[in-house]
């Protein structure tokens, strides 16, 4: 990780007003719900099944916040909507924008709990990476996010709800049509590994593809995972999205010293599980991510190796230089041997692109998420500790 840069950025402050009439709201939220939990809930109020699909369409094709919103379901209804549910959406922390135009937003959920869900611009549309639980467990060494333990889970309705804060942040309701997006792709590339958090993540994938509502395509979204490899097998099943692999090492004995989860799934699985992975072809390619270590991971003999191991496989490789963190045992690679590396693969038949770190001085390119907010909050602790024990010497 980088230090903070000292280009200029923008940043609100907390916006948490609503958060402790929230945290005691008893009424279930419907976001994140599914069509069928709908239609059980709507059931047991003695409602017809036709109810749902007008629900969905408000709550994710218009975004509406209030069910008072919902013109064209009946008042009696609305009312019992009112009575029995809320429509919640995280709360926005700390919103921050990067002088690249990297949008970061420090998300609150109902048990105080945060993650982060970044913006990434590309010309005219761009991507939001989302989170999927509330730290990591995986510690791969190369990770700041890694070095935070696991608190929780998150569930489908604050999984779904980092997109849909992205939304109103950019004021994208109702749902516009496939090429006026500007939140065009999600990425599920964001805190904790997804696959640790399958049905949850699954189920926040389903309400982002659906047709009636968001309705991104599912070519538009893209899950990466650090190589669960049982896992990787249900997701082609239930949900065959884009598949990225956090790959970064063409040998086990490295990927075992940078990545620990290697050692319960080698090279070996884990590239079978890609090969078998269902939809994936040339037009479709599987992404290995590959982060580029000084002296670790970068050789030309490196290239040659990843190479071999990917041989059969329609894929791509994102090289990713190293963003560097304090205490970070890596360094980056120089930027002529990254080049050098792209240009080995090429000549291998590979398309090698070197992705461009994006919000650094926002703390928001990959392995930085939620470390400044980490660092905020230890230091918030240490000064009320502080005022607490000058306090307690004042008295004494």
């Amino acid at each position: 990780m980088s230090a903070m840069s000292t280009a200029s950025c923008q940043s609100s402050p907390a916006s948490s007003s609503s958060a402790s009439t929230l945290d005691a709201d008893p009424r279930e939220n419907l976001i994140g719900l599914s069509r069928d939990e709908l239609a059980e809930r709507f059931a047991a109020l003695g409602e017809k099944p036709f109810r749902v699909k007008q629900v969905w369409s408000w709550l994710y094709c218009h975004g509406v916040t209030d069910f008072a919103a919902m013109t064209n379901v009946s008042k009696d209804m609305r009312a019992k909507l009112e009575d029995n549910f809320r429509i919640a959406r995280p709360t926005l922390s700390r919103e921050q924008i990067s002088t690249d135009g990297t949008r970061k937003w420090l998300l609150r959920f109902k048990d105080g709990n945060e993650a982060e869900t970044v913006y990434i611009p590309d010309d005219d549309r761009g991507a939001v990476c989302v989170s999927t639980q509330v730290g990591c467990t995986l510690t791969c060494r190369f990770c700041h996010t890694g070095t935070q333990m696991l608190v929780r889970n998150l569930t489908a309705a604050e999984i779904a709800g980092q997109f849909m804060v992205a939304r109103d942040s950019y004021g994208e309701w109702p749902t516009p049509n496939e090429t006026g997006r500007l939140l065009s792709n999600v990425v599920v590339m964001g805190m904790g590994e997804p696959l640790f958090n399958y049905d949850e993540t699954v189920k926040a994938l389903g309400i982002l593809i659906d047709p009636d509502g968001i309705s991104l395509s599912r070519r538009r979204v893209t899950l990466s995972t650090s190589g669960v490899v049982p896992r990787m097998y249900d997701l082609g099943r239930d949900l065959p999205v884009n598949l990225a692999v956090s790959l970064h090492a063409a040998t086990d004995d490295i990927r075992d010293q940078i990545m620990p989860i290697n050692k319960k799934y080698p090279l070996k699985e884990l590239m079978k599980a890609c090969r078998e992975y269902p939809g994936a072809s040339n037009a479709r390619r599987i992404t290995f991510e590959y982060v580029m270590l000084k002296g670790i991971n970068d050789s030309d003999a490196d290239a040659r190796a990843l190479a071999k191991l990917a041989k059969g496989i329609p894929c791509k490789f994102n090289l990713l230089p190293f963003n560097k963190w304090p205490g970070a045992p890596f360094e980056c690679s120089d930027w002529d041997r990254i080049e050098r590396f792209a240009d080995v693969l090429a000549s291998l038949g590979f398309s090698a692109p070197i992705r461009i770190p994006r919000g650094r001085d926002i703390l928001a390119a990959c392995g930085q998420l939620k470390s400044e907010s980490l660092r905020d909050r230890l230091k918030e602790v240490q000064a009320r500790k502080a005022e607490a024990e000058v306090g307690d010497a004042a008295q004494g």
